[in-house]
């Protein structure tokens, strides 16, 4: 069996990059065990030469390279002999440059590296290895996506994207700033605007869109108990995203903004299972100071979801700051 070892990639969030190795590790374990079938072993941080790698031991296939090319946090790659590192060619995902990602600074924006890492371990449970392969384009909903950090990694993957948010302001920035940024990038691309309901249609150029490559980008300025109103029934692969951590998001169903993460998941929850083609998969990001994992996990089952207890998922749990401790949770629509 090979030994490897991934090189952790900086965050500019220094809470997060204290926390960044252990994460990665945490994220390794559970792509192992639902996209790898448990392949890897050995997973854990180790130091090399003071600074924090993930190591592992087993032989990377070409789903396996895949896998540990598109971890959220995986800077480089390398074959382990002792303390000695060669350097392997990685399989990333991304189809466009990750300034779609970076560019974007404003009050509230998650991570993008935690981002990342919520979309993996979701579409890994909706589709394994394909998820990461390329087989697979899949369809992603934010049902809270603000000014679409969610979206915006989707699409840098190649998945298709959409997104709904109450606040028509944080729609409308999202929307001017992402057809800005195709502009810029010179793109092949349209965009068609219907009521509160903005889709862009595009590829990187002429010969992307003979070859079928054509993402979309759907962004809906309304409640998230509408979803299936402005989607259908069964129509994404994977729902992912960070629940409000007080008033900054909620939902107005009955005529009031909910800031309650617990009232949103209880109007919300049915509605996003409804959305979820079958063997589809939920992943949320919430702070564990206003919920606990008991509760979230209740109402997941109360809407027909089957919470992931078959891959160490537990691991997950971080400081942000000091009125926020995150964690992660995923289940499936059976």
């Amino acid at each position: 069996m090979a030994d490897h070892a991934v090189l952790v990639l900086p965050s500019a969030n220094r809470v997060y990059a204290r926390q960044g190795p252990a994460l990665l590790a945490a994220e390794l374990k559970a792509l192992n065990a639902l996209a790898l079938g448990g392949q890897l072993r050995d997973i854990a941080v180790t130091e090399l030469g003071d600074v924090p790698y993930v190591t592992f031991v087993g032989e990377l296939d070409e789903p396996g390279l895949a896998v540990v090319s598109n971890l959220s946090s995986s800077y480089a790659l390398y074959d382990r002999a002792g303390e000695t590192l060669r350097p392997r060619s990685m399989r990333r995902l991304d189809r466009w440059d990750d300034d779609l990602v970076t560019i974007q600074r404003y009050s509230g924006k998650t991570n993008e590296q935690l981002t990342r890492l919520l979309l993996n371990v979701t579409v890994a449970a909706a589709a394994g290895a394909a998820a990461f392969t390329g087989e697979r384009r899949l369809r992603v909903l934010d049902p809270l996506c603000g000014r679409g950090t969610t979206m915006n990694i989707a699409v840098l993957c190649g998945f298709d994207a959409a997104g709904i948010d109450v606040d028509k302001r944080d729609v409308d920035g999202y929307v001017h700033f992402f057809g800005t940024w195709l502009q810029d990038k010179r793109a092949k691309h349209t965009s068609r605007r219907s009521g509160t309901r903005t889709t862009f249609t595009f590829a990187a150029d002429k010969d992307a869109q003979k070859r079928g490559e054509n993402q979309e980008v759907v962004a809906i300025a309304d409640d998230t108990v509408n979803a299936v109103q402005h989607l259908g029934k069964a129509s994404v692969d994977a729902v992912v995203t960070d629940l409000p951590y007080g008033v900054q998001h909620g939902s107005e169903a009955g005529g009031a903004l909910r800031r309650s993460p617990a009232d949103l998941l209880v109007a919300a929850l049915p509605v996003w299972r409804s959305v979820i083609r079958k063997g589809g998969a939920v992943g949320l990001a919430w702070n564990t100071r206003v919920l606990d994992r008991h509760a979230v996990e209740e109402s997941l089952s109360d809407a027909g979801l089957a919470v992931v207890t078959d891959a160490p998922l537990g691991d997950f749990a971080h400081r942000v700051d000091q009125a926020v401790e995150r964690d992660v949770i995923v289940a499936l629509r059976p």
